[in-house]
């Protein structure tokens, strides 16, 4: 099976990026390991997912379906946090999933320390190994915890310099018309409830006093959920201003003490 073969069989089902993912997985691999690979994008299993692993920012992370994808507009997080937070930061970083963010953040700035908090342990133990491939897992805890919940009593309050968090914020009614790729992504990484909100709500109201009174909150938001934002960040005493991405949608929520 040829590139061309592959690129070929990618464009008639409609696949973005056809050529591109036809040439990553030839390079990647023959045979009948080609083969199965070729019949699994076919049916719109996610490429990342294939390959095993995925570049973000600087870094390379392993990925698997027990993680969201990294893509290229949370590198835009990283960026902000990179930029914003001081010297000496310690940073917390809820939903973590592959670790990107942290083990990112962590990679460019060698003075920060990080807690990384996720529900799962599958997760959680793919996030560990992203943090030691990327030479980071001294200065990167992990916690596993339900980031709906308490925080756990051994975070004190007061203790941090920035909570870094791009959680599930998918909307009910707009589940149903995600990508054929990204339904194979796990749910509890997408849907953020009703409105897409809850889990915003939870971080801000039972979270936020883990926070130095300096402190930042910076959020990944979906393209439509700036205002709502803004507004729930003025409910629990937050000063909100929101950044776009490439393509003029909100991304970036940044939230400082009002």
């Amino acid at each position: 099976m040829t590139k061309q073969d592959v690129a070929a069989a990618f464009c008639a089902a409609g696949i973005e990026n056809a050529e591109n993912e036809a040439a990553w997985l030839t390079e990647a691999l023959s045979g009948e390991a080609l083969a199965e690979a070729v019949a699994k994008r076919l049916a719109h299993y996610p490429l990342q997912y294939i390959l095993g692993e995925w570049p973000f920012y600087r870094e390379t992370y392993e990925v698997n379906e027990h993680c969201l994808i990294p893509r290229s507009d949370t590198e835009i997080l990283v960026d902000t946090a990179l930029k914003m937070m001081p010297n000496g930061a310690r940073f917390l970083d809820l939903c973590t999933g592959s670790g990107c963010i942290a083990v990112s953040t962590l990679s460019n700035r060698p003075d920060t320390v990080g807690v990384a908090v996720d529900l799962f342990p599958e997760t959680l133990a793919l996030a560990e190994r992203n943090s030691r491939r990327n030479g980071v897992s001294q200065r990167l805890t992990f916690v596993c915890h339900d980031v709906r919940t308490t925080p756990p009593q051994n975070l004190e309050r007061e203790s941090f310099d920035a909570i870094l968090s791009n959680p599930p914020y998918i909307k009910s009614d707009a589940m149903s018309a995600l990508q054929a790729e990204v339904q194979f992504e796990p749910r509890a990484a997408l849907y953020g409830g009703e409105d897409g909100l809850d889990f915003y709500r939870v971080i801000l109201e039972k979270w936020g006093g883990l926070l130095k009174k300096e402190g930042l909150i910076l959020f990944e938001i979906g393209y439509d959920q700036g205002e709502d934002i803004v507004t729930l960040a003025a409910e629990n005493g937050f000063a909100c201003t929101v950044k776009k991405d490439l393509g003029g949608n909100d991304r970036v929520a940044i939230l400082t003490r009002g």
